[in-house]
C-alpha cells in the first residue's frame, strides 16, 4: 500500500516539475512596449510655451516647432 502512495507522490512531483519548466518567462527586451496615448484634455494641458524645446509642431502651444524650439513665426530669420 505504501508503494502506491509513494508512486503517486513521485508522479505528482514529476508533473509539477514539468509544468514549471515548460513555460519560460519572456525577456523584458523582447516584449513590445505599448505607447501611451494622451487624451485631448492632457494634450491641451501639456502644450509647451514659446521658446521651449520641442520635437514636432503638435507639442507647441502655437503649433510651430522651428529648430527644435516652439516659435511664433513661420519663417525663421
Amino acid at each position: 500500500m505504501w508503494h502506491l502512495k509513494l508512486f503517486a507522490v513521485l508522479m505528482t512531483c514529476l508533473l509539477l516539475l514539468g509544468q514549471v519548466d515548460g513555460s519560460p518567462i519572456p525577456a523584458p527586451s523582447s516584449a513590445k512596449r505599448r505607447l501611451r496615448r494622451m487624451t485631448p484634455f492632457w494634450r491641451g494641458v501639456s502644450l509647451r510655451p514659446i521658446g521651449a524645446s520641442c520635437r514636432d509642431d503638435s507639442e507647441c502651444i502655437a503649433r510651430l516647432c522651428r529648430n527644435r524650439r516652439c516659435s511664433l513665426s513661420v519663417a525663421q530669420e
